[in-house]
């Protein structure tokens, strides 16, 4: 079994800071992510509200990220953890491919998707139902399909499908979005269309989806529609259950509960990022990332240094 004195849960913006800062403070430092590192922040098609760049790409950013936490630490991606355990060793982490020993985890586990909850949503799941454009948007090139949501990540999504060849159609429940103007307007740029006041009733279809089910918000009126894929963006569930079987405390809406320094209720766990709520933005998780590190470093120290005395 590996031994670290630092585990990362999650190589997002904030997981990959974390990294940066705990391997650059001399600690053996892994990270791990289900997925690829950066997430969601690969599908961002543009920012420009991160400090140092007039505009660039998430997935630019996110290179950039990836290889300056390398040089610092490890990065394993695909493989997702499943448990982690404290025990009188340490923290034992169970992952899909191994287990690991650290003194310390930090949780930058940020959120999984919020879905529809209506009829043919879980049966066509990967047969057309998707909540990962990055993950699946190829596979609909020159196809129609619908992306469900009003937010920054249904437009991002949206945005990054039809750069793919996709023929997208934005379907939001309200009148107007509630994604950033930037976003509105490419979104109006690359003359993406969109259907208004309409949320899903039901997904169709024999073995892969067919059709969907729209109502009207406002009068009630229902229309079918020839689609062969349906991504949905409304919204996000912290993803706090490692956290809650370790025994960290979570708020109502089962976001960690942090203090200033990123510490959680249990001794040599942190969390950052999206999981603990807060203003959900890449320059915050960042910080929270470096704060979490570097009390996490000087926990590490003290215990350190009382062992010695």
């Amino acid at each position: 079994m590996e031994k670290y004195d630092i585990v990362i849960i999650g190589a997002g913006p904030g997981g990959l800071t974390a990294g940066l800062y705990a391997g650059r403070q001399g600690t053996k430092t892994l990270l791990l992510d289900k997925g690829l590192a950066g997430g969601s922040g690969l599908m961002v098609p543009s920012m420009e509200n991160y400090p140092g760049f007039d505009l660039i790409a998430g997935m630019s950013l996110i290179a950039k990220m990836k290889k300056q936490t390398e040089r610092n630490a490890t990065i394993y991606e695909m493989e997702g953890v499943e448990s982690i355990n404290k025990t009188t060793d340490g923290l034992i982490i169970k992952t899909s491919n191994n287990k690991y020993c650290a003194k310390s985890v930090i949780l930058a586990t940020g959120t999984t998707h919020r879905k529809l909850g209506v009829p043919g949503e879980e049966e066509f799941k990967g047969l057309g139902v998707s909540y990962c454009a990055t993950c699946d948007g190829l596979l609909y090139k020159d196809k129609d399909i619908l992306m469900i949501g009003g937010g920054n990540s249904a437009l991002q999504e949206a945005i990054f499908l039809h750069n793919v060849g996709c023929n997208v159609t934005v379907v939001h429940r309200r009148d107007e979005f509630r994604a950033e103007k930037y976003l509105q307007d490419k979104l109006d740029e690359k003359q993406i269309p969109v259907i208004w006041d309409s949320k899903v009733e039901e997904i169709k279809g024999n073995q892969m989806v067919e059709s969907v089910v729209l109502s009207n918000t406002k009068d009630g009126s229902k229309e079918e529609l020839k689609v062969q894929g349906i991504f949905v963006a409304i919204g996000d569930i912290p993803s706090s259950d490692l956290a809650k079987e370790l025994g960290v405390n979570v708020n109502k809406y089962n976001q960690i509960i942090v203090d200033k320094t990123q510490r959680t209720n249990v001794d040599n766990v942190y969390a950052i990022g999206d999981v603990t709520g807060g203003v959900k933005q890449w320059v915050v998780a960042c910080g929270e990332g470096a704060i979490a590190a570097t009390y996490a470093y000087q926990d590490l120290e003290q215990t350190k240094n009382r062992e010695i005395e």
